[in-house]
């Protein structure tokens, strides 16, 4: 059976590392994580913490909300 998913958060992260002709171990090297690692966030398994986020838009030219949305539903602000 695979890990659930997380919903909560679209990711791009596999699309972006594609494009850039990196293989999840190359990316991993780059910027100091394990393939694994890379993995897991491209299978939602993990979401990754703010400075992840960072190293991956930074190796990958792109910016953090180009890689990770929130979706619609979760996105907009509720009003208390």
């Amino acid at each position: 059976m695979s890990p659930p998913r997380n919903p909560s958060l679209i990711n791009q992260l596999r699309q972006f590392r594609a494009a850039a002709n990196f293989t999840q171990q190359a990316l991993a090297s780059k910027i100091g994580v394990t393939r694994k690692t890379i993995n897991t966030v491209e299978n939602s398994v993990f979401i990754p913490s703010t400075v992840l986020a960072l190293k991956l838009a930074l190796a990958l030219e792109t910016n953090v909300e180009s890689l990770f949305q929130l979706p619609a539903s979760e996105a907009s602000p509720t009003k208390e």
